[in-house]
């Protein structure tokens, strides 16, 4: 029994049955690796979406804040036909990286205010009318006849005096009458 090396064998049969138990082992952890690797691309690719779906939300909500600052801004200015005047001067205006809004224009970069300014100042056709009247005026609201009393919608209520009754119906088709014509 000399010639046999007992810590020879005792290793070898631990190295097998570690070999063994890893071979048992390695076709699970691949398993695993591999849904693991799937879980984190679709991860990154959820998180790709997001920062595109952030990218839009963001370019969407400056788009909102130039179109309120530049529809207000000709508001300010007396601009009757905002949103015809909006559509007229909306290429020009561009946000600068520090976050203002300027005009690109022949003269060079402009503030908004000055651009808007100059735009109306050069288009009155966008402000409104000076003068009312002429041959498009229409009529005003006249008021009630002389000797005609005017219908007090308080008094109006069921069980009214029929004479009463018989003005107020005759008042609304007055009134509709004239609001169909345009009156």
């Amino acid at each position: 029994m000399e010639g046999i090396d007992i810590q020879a064998i005792g290793r070898q049969a631990v190295q097998e049955f570690v070999n063994s138990q890893q071979a048992k082992v390695e076709p699970a952890q691949r398993v695993e690796l591999q849904e693991e690797r799937k879980r984190r691309e679709q991860l990154e690719k959820r998180l790709n979406e997001v920062v595109e779906e952030n990218k839009q939300s963001r370019k969407m909500a400056e788009e909102a804040d130039r179109n309120a600052t530049v529809r207000s801004e000709l508001q300010r200015l007396g601009v009757a036909k905002v949103d015809l005047a909006y559509k007229a001067v909306q290429d020009g205006i561009t946000r600068t990286e520090d976050g203002r809004l300027v005009a690109r224009g022949d003269g060079g970069e402009t503030t908004l205010k000055d651009y808007l300014t100059t735009f109306v100042n050069e288009n009155p056709e966008f402000l409104p009318a000076r003068i009312a009247g002429g041959t498009g005026m229409t009529a005003t609201q006249k008021a009630p006849a002389p000797g005609r009393e005017t219908v007090d919608l308080e008094r109006i209520r069921p069980g009214m005096n029929a004479d009463e009754m018989r003005r107020v119906r005759e008042e609304i088709v007055r009134v509709a009458s004239q609001s169909l014509r345009g009156l």
